[in-house]
């Protein structure tokens, strides 16, 4: 049966702003207690890309809590590509490691299986990790006559990692019929019981948001997706849960899906940083009801910093300062700054 990992001795790195020794201990215990959904931490644009990290198991060791694939799909290809802007092939740091000793050897430009894979043995090496938000962009959608539909998603993601998906069906116990229902009422489980999970969140991808002919966009099919599942009374079969991709002010989820019926299995919301800021979106309204918000681009937020090589005190400061818009995390290309990527500290 799945279910939530509890571990007491691992969670998410110390509270930056506690750094005093006698506090330590006492700190580190409230924040394995605090909820999920309480925190603010980073994240890594484009995780994959060799110019990031020489390895994914590099992008695992920084400390970044979220990290990012795009995946391609069609049939110009094999299996699930990960790739920026190759459509047939994958060109990532990704090499299917069985073990922990091959995270960094081995044939790179593996696809989605070679990624899971080096998830799995470096999991495996360390199964009280910190928790790991996987962003999945899916750059043309769903492509289910070649195999490459939420179920086979679903299968791909569960048969590799198992128990160490936190799904929404974990979310959603016993108790609750939707995530909605779970995260408004209940709330996310603490920290310390999301110790060595990794949470998939998907987004549509640019190339299927600018393509008139597809009307079923990943985050309206896989919801969709969810909710049959549910019906059918399969929902732990479920790995992942959709974001609603850009903001917009209200409940994006009521102009955006006409389908009353698939509303309630998003609780994770995903834009510009630029736009959760402005004064036109309420970021708080996210806060205020559990949900998670991830703002990209956070070094756009003025003043403007470099969303590459910014410096450790101003990166800090951007997150602290996303902290208090209600930021669940904040991402940007700060692949070399491993102590701001293993910083986490209390949403405001």
């Amino acid at each position: 049966m799945r279910g939530i990992l509890v571990a007491g001795v691992s969670a998410f790195t110390a509270i930056v702003s506690v750094v005093s020794a006698p506090t330590a201990g006492a700190e580190a215990t409230a924040d394995r207690a605090r909820s999920f959904s309480e925190t603010t931490s980073v994240g890594v644009h484009n995780s994959y890309e060799k110019a990031t990290f020489p390895y994914f198991a590099d992008a695992l060791d920084s400390g970044a809590s979220l990290l990012e694939l795009d995946l391609w799909t069609n049939g110009g290809g094999p299996d699930w590509r990960v790739s920026h802007m190759n459509p047939v092939a994958s060109d990532s740091n990704c090499v299917g490691a069985q073990d922990a000793s091959g995270l960094r050897s081995g044939q790179r430009d593996q696809g989605l299986r070679g990624c899971l894979a080096d998830m799995r043995a470096w999991h495996e090496a360390d199964p009280e990790h910190p928790p790991v938000m996987i962003k999945l962009e899916l750059k043309d959608g769903f492509t289910t006559g070649y195999g490459r539909g939420p179920a086979d998603l679903d299968a791909l993601i569960l048969g590799t990692l198992g128990d160490a998906v936190f799904t929404p069906s974990d979310l959603m116990g016993e108790s609750y019929s939707t995530p909605d229902a779970a995260v408004t009422d209940r709330g996310w489980p603490s920290m310390s019981e999301m110790s060595g999970k990794f949470l998939f969140e998907l987004i549509p991808g640019t190339i299927e948001e600018g393509n008139p002919l597809d009307t079923e966009w990943t985050d309206r099919q896989y919801a969709t997706h969810l909710r049959d599942l549910s019906a059918a009374g399969l929902v732990q079969l479920g790995a992942a849960f959709p974001a609603v991709h850009r903001a917009s002010p209200g409940d994006p989820r009521i102009d955006r899906y006409a389908d009353p019926g698939i509303r309630p299995w998003f609780v994770i919301f995903d834009g510009d940083a630029l736009d959760y800021t402005s004064g036109v979106v309420d970021p708080q309204w996210y806060h205020d009801r559990g949900y998670l918000l991830v703002m990209t681009d956070a070094h756009k937020v003025a003043p403007q910093i470099d969303g590459a090589h910014a410096t450790e005190a101003e990166a800090s400061e951007r997150l602290d300062r996303l902290a208090g818009d209600h930021a669940s995390y904040i991402t940007a290309d700060w692949s070399r700054l491993p102590n701001v990527l293993s910083t986490v500290v209390p949403r405001r």
